[in-house]
């Protein structure tokens, strides 16, 4: 008998399946409203001819964002119900009773009526696809071009209000730095989510502008050219795309044009999403995005010669070279202004590939990472191009590192909004010398303090990846360290905190770690910290090194031949020369330890020691490089390479030497 009864209800829902309701409005079963939204085209993508100086911080601004272009037609060919209101805390729970153990995180969406938050893309997907099963209806998230079509609600202005949006829209509108506590507002940046407190727009929808950012079904990629009709986005990607604002941000990042995206599984603040009734489009989706120029005709054949170099009995130094070269018509999403902290790896081809952030404002939303490739037996570096983005997320910051095998990681911090007050982590990893990554797999969920990942990753003596990264927001207060026994499947911090931000990291011959910081100085100089317990507690002391400052990180590597190779920058420093006398330098520098760091005898500029050039800097500042003055600043990352080249790099200059370099005493002053 039951599987009888069985047999009837599977038949009923099979017939009820797809039905869809009539009339222009609908009430579901959990209490949705839900509007009818019917067929038609519309203009995609960024419309205005400029923006007012009042919606944007920058000029570029003021032509939109360069994904939302071109702006193309699209048409929508049939008709679907939208959710009047964004999913509530009542509604979601419905589904998953659990979430309400979320409610209140933050300070953020505690009452049933409040926009419901903590919730992935893939979270998401399984309450449109639970609704749709106990309503026998086809329930989704609406497409990025169906959300668009509704949001505008036939018309073409900013905003559905016009090109002005009104105060109730506006919920704490500034680059939020909550809730990192030393730059944060406290719990006056905690805001009400409820719905349906702003203007509804022509066709009767809700909180399009502001309130929570919305899920959308589409991978995100860049627009295609020409008329579409009923497009869902991309074949695949990293980034799902999220639509209309939220609170903490600024009315630019509202528009109906505008684009954001995220990681499927984030889980924040600041996302939540509406829901779509209607069959999901037919469409194919369009294909991959072609791969950008570092990712292009890698070789994947190990060169027979990688291992020979420049005679390691003669010193060698090659460079500067700029690696830093950004289109000229760059303005966005690579910047001219402002290419910083980047990190350099050789891959097991022996191409160099580095990557860096590139933005306006080290603090705002436009901030993304890009690269560039020095293919093997070539001289010069490729332009830049993209290597990383969640549009509209501030992705700080960057850390590349190659295993002994040849697998490429890449790590990277992002936040919920702007700023890189909180920031969870992201890893990728690449098996074919960056010609393609993984997915990016969100290894540190929660948004905190303690998670922007640096430069100086490298594995332990016991097989474990040391990722370092910054414990503070600020100039002074430190540095973590993740550790990794199951090759980034899951991480544990081991409590402790090493003076100063931007540290180096190594590990000492009897098992020890060493790390050099920039901020919380000891006696006036930099401080050298020390852990005999894999970083539960370090014991922090001055170092012999002139302190670093803002613009500067120091960098330390075990090189192959055994030695430690530290790289910083001085202020009228004193080296012995070689005459064995002394004379004062200032600029980057490098100095060599072998007895780990108790002692450093060979210290000397990172300079060709000859006559004043000049040469660009961070920003595209110029300075002198030359016998008594090397780059005044810069971020810098190292590696060594195959042939035992080590490969130093700033903030826009590539270095090259070898041990028998850094060990050859500096030329004496010629008067």
């Amino acid at each position: 008998m039951r599987r009888v009864v069985a047999a009837v209800v599977l038949l009923c829902s099979s017939a009820y399946s797809g039905q869809m309701p009539e009339g222009k409005a609908f009430t579901n079963s959990i209490g949705m409203k839900l509007v009818r939204i019917e067929p038609g085209t519309f203009v995609m993508g960024f419309q205005q001819k400029r923006l007012d100086d009042s919606l944007c911080s920058y000029d570029y601004q003021k032509d939109g964002d360069a994904d939302e272009q071109p702006a193309h037609e699209v048409t929508i060919t049939r008709s679907f119900y939208m959710g009047v209101y964004e999913v509530t805390n009542a509604q979601y729970e419905k589904f998953d009773p659990t979430h309400r153990y979320l409610r209140g995180k933050m300070g953020f969406s505690i009452e049933n009526d409040e926009a419901v938050v903590f919730v992935s893309w893939h979270d998401a997907q399984s309450f449109c696809e639970w609704l749709s099963r106990k309503e026998g209806r086809p329930y989704r998230l609406p497409t990025e071009a169906e959300w668009e079509y509704a949001c505008r609600a036939g018309g073409t202005s900013i905003f559905h209000t016009g090109d002005s949006l009104p105060d109730s829209f506006f919920k704490n509108s500034r680059y939020s730095w909550y809730p990192d506590p030393a730059r944060g507002n406290g719990r006056e940046e905690v805001v009400p989510l409820h719905v349906g407190k702003t203007m509804w727009n022509k066709w009767g929808l809700y909180d399009m502008h502001g309130n929570v950012e919305e899920w959308c079904y589409d991978w995100y990629g860049p627009y295609e050219a020409g008329h579409q009709v009923d497009p869902v986005g991309r074949t695949d990607g990293d980034i799902k795309v999220a639509r209309g604002g939220s609170h903490s941000t600024l009315a630019y990042y509202m528009r109906s044009a505008n684009r954001m995206g995220a990681v499927a599984d984030e889980r924040s603040w600041v996302i939540g999403f509406r829901v779509v009734l209607g069959e999901m489009p037919a469409t194919a989706p369009a294909p991959a995005v072609r791969p950008n120029l570092h990712q292009r005709d890698v070789q994947q054949v190990v060169p027979a010669d990688i291992t020979k170099g420049p005679d390691p009995e003669e010193p060698y130094f090659g460079g500067p070279e700029k690696y830093v070269i950004i289109p000229e018509d760059a303005n966005g999403p690579i910047f001219p202004n402002h290419n910083h902290v980047p990190n350099i790896v050789q891959c097991a081809n022996g191409d160099l590939l580095a990557i860096w952030y590139t933005c306006v404002s080290e603090s705002r939303r436009e901030l993304a990472i890009v690269a560039s490739r020095l293919r093997y037996g070539s001289s010069k570096w490729e332009r830049a191009t993209m290597f990383w983005d969640q549009p509209d997320r501030n992705d700080h910051t960057p850390a590349l590192w190659c295993d002994a095998d040849g697998t490429l990681y890449h790590f990277n911090g992002f936040a919920a909004t702007a700023t890189w007050g909180s920031l969870a982590v992201i890893m990728r990893t690449s098996e074919d010398n960056g010609a393609s990554w993984s997915k990016a797999c969100i290894i540190l969920p929660e948004h905190n303090i303690r998670q922007m990942p640096i430069e100086s990753i490298f594995r332990t003596r016991d097989g474990q990846i040391l990722l370092p990264c910054d414990a503070v927001t600020g100039g002074s207060g430190g540095t973590a360290i993740y550790l990794s026994g199951d090759n980034g499947r899951s991480w544990k911090d081991p409590g402790g905190t090493i003076a100063g931000i931007h540290a180096c990291v190594a590990q000492l011959r009897d098992g020890r770690l060493m790390a050099f910081g920039r901020g919380d100085n000891i006696d006036g100089m930099m401080p050298v910290s020390i852990s005999d317990d894999m970083g539960r507690f370090w014991h922090r002391k001055a170092s012999i090194f002139q302190p670093v400052g803002g613009g500067q990180r120091p960098v330390m590597l075990r090189l192959k031949e055994g030695p430690l190779c530290l790289a910083a920058f001085c202020r009228d420093m004193m080296i012995v020369d070689a005459s064995g006398g002394e004379r004062p330098v200032s600029g980057l520098f490098a100095a060599v330890s072998y007895d780990d760091g108790v002692t450093w005898p060979h210290i000397r500029l990172v300079s060709h020691d000859g006559a004043d050039t000049t040469v660009e800097t961070m920003d595209g500042r110029e300075f002198k490089l030359g016998f008594a003055t090397a780059e005044p600043r810069g971020y810098l990352s190292i590696c060594q390479g195959a042939d035992s080249l080590v490969h130093l790099i700033s903030s826009r200059q590539h270095y090259s030497f070898n041990l028998e370099w850094l060990e050859t005493p500096p030329p004496e002053e010629v008067e």
